[in-house]
């Protein structure tokens, strides 16, 4: 369980989040949905421990960030920025082990090998193995760095429940790929993990969030269960726009229309 208590950050004198609280558990896919602005990314920094906030608490499993310690910490929660920088030539497997370094000191055993060719395996970039990164275009890069989130957390910890942050992971994907990261995402719920997702689409907020947080003005401005939560009122309240919810007969969901 992860529990936010009374979150601010700042950049300079302008205010980020503002005095947020709020409860993410295990068994459902948590999104964060916005416009552009409105603190979505400051939050899951914040929260994951990436960026230190100007007050509040992060506890994780009842147990304060700051106390949980940095190294256990990498063993039990993964983050996935939006396309992280790279400069320097690497493997693409080579970035996938960096998942793994939580869990060895000098060398990767043959079982951590294994997990970063499951993780691979998973995300359908088994043949991009041994290329160089910086090759990769920004679709293939972002599915390997979910593959090196998911080989971080491979390992279910004694007690408690492992975390997956992810922050824009489609922005750069074709349609197959989004609902095949998406789809993964969402049979990871069933092994205890705590995964929450920001996401600029509402429809794919829709289609697979079990839970939708709605964040204007760095505040949380509306949350609760998918679909019902969403509205075209609420909508347009969060990103002035004129919406409409037409019936989907191929889905659980609605889909929303602008106009």
């Amino acid at each position: 369980m992860l529990s936010v208590d009374h979150l601010v950050c700042r950049a300079g004198s302008k205010l980020i989040v503002d005095d947020i609280s709020a409860v993410f558990g295990p068994g459902l896919l948590h999104v964060i949905v916005g416009p552009n602005g409105s603190g979505k990314s400051t939050f899951l920094q914040a929260f994951s421990g990436d960026r230190k906030p100007e007050s509040g608490a992060v506890f994780y499993d009842g147990r304060e960030i700051d106390h949980a310690g940095k190294a256990a910490l990498a063993r039990r929660r993964a983050v996935m920025s939006q396309l992280p920088e790279l400069h320097f030539p690497l493997r693409v497997d080579d970035i996938v082990m960096m998942g793994r370094y939580p869990h060895f000191s000098f060398q990767p055993s043959g079982r951590d090998k294994g997990i970063c060719g499951e993780a691979m395996s998973r995300l359908g970039i088994s043949t991009l193995a041994g290329r160089d990164y910086l090759t990769l275009s920004g679709g293939e890069r972002q599915r390997v760095q979910f593959a090196r989130a998911l080989a971080q957390i491979w390992d279910p910890p004694e007690e408690g429940c492992r975390y997956l942050f992810l922050d824009e992971p489609v922005s750069s994907l074709d349609i197959h790929y989004q609902h095949q990261l998406l789809q993964l995402a969402r049979s990871l719920i069933e092994e205890n993990i705590v995964i929450v997702i920001v996401l600029h689409d509402l429809n794919l907020a829709l289609q697979y969030a079990d839970r939708i947080i709605f964040m204007k003005n760095g505040r949380i401005a509306a949350a609760g269960d998918a679909p019902a939560i969403v509205t075209p009122e609420l909508v347009r309240d969060i990103f002035d726009v004129r919406a409409h919810l037409l019936d989907n007969p191929y889905g659980r969901s609605p889909v929303i229309v602008y106009g």
